[in-house]
């Protein structure tokens, strides 16, 4: 069996538009808009050029989406995984976040998790070993190690707010 073959199609002022015909011979298409959000579309089976359903993502509804596709230690967040069982994620502080403006220890994330920061990425700065009384801000990306459970809990608590 042949690989599936995804075709790319520029929509100037739009995004891309990626094609892919499954082995049922069944038409999925994803447009990839420029400002993150996917549209992702299905086409009837009696009619590969008539769209049966249409559904638009946020970029983050479409990261969820493609965590639930793959296994999740191959996630775009996921950066290592060992044989100790510990895990390195990305996790990002949204600009609505509660901790945005806050230092890290406020978050008493190591202490109810047992994860750890190990690093936080801003803008095109990382910024290594960030101490408890480092102050967050909306758009940074905490780069947290830990075990799966731990990483979890972490993006929990940078989650609620």
């Amino acid at each position: 069996m042949s690989a599936p073959r995804l075709k790319a199609t520029p929509l100037p002022g739009i995004g891309v538009q990626y094609d892919l015909v499954t082995r049922e011979h069944r038409h999925l298409s994803v447009v990839a808009h420029r400002d993150g959000a996917r549209t992702v579309s299905v086409y009837r089976a009696d009619d590969p050029d008539s769209c049966a359903q249409s559904l638009r993502l946020t970029g983050s509804e479409a990261s969820a989406l493609i965590d639930a596709l793959k296994p999740s230690h191959h996630s775009a967040s996921l950066l290592y995984t060992s044989d100790l069982g510990l895990v390195a994620e990305r996790i990002e502080v949204g600009a609505a976040s509660r901790w945005n403006g806050r230092v890290l220890g406020d978050t008493r994330m190591r202490t109810e998790t047992g994860a750890s920061v190990v690093a936080v990425l801003r803008r095109a700065e990382a910024i290594p070993s960030p101490a408890p009384d480092f102050r967050l801000a909306g758009g940074d990306t905490l780069i947290v190690i830990g075990t799966r459970e731990g990483v979890d809990a972490a993006a929990a608590i940078l989650g609620r707010g």
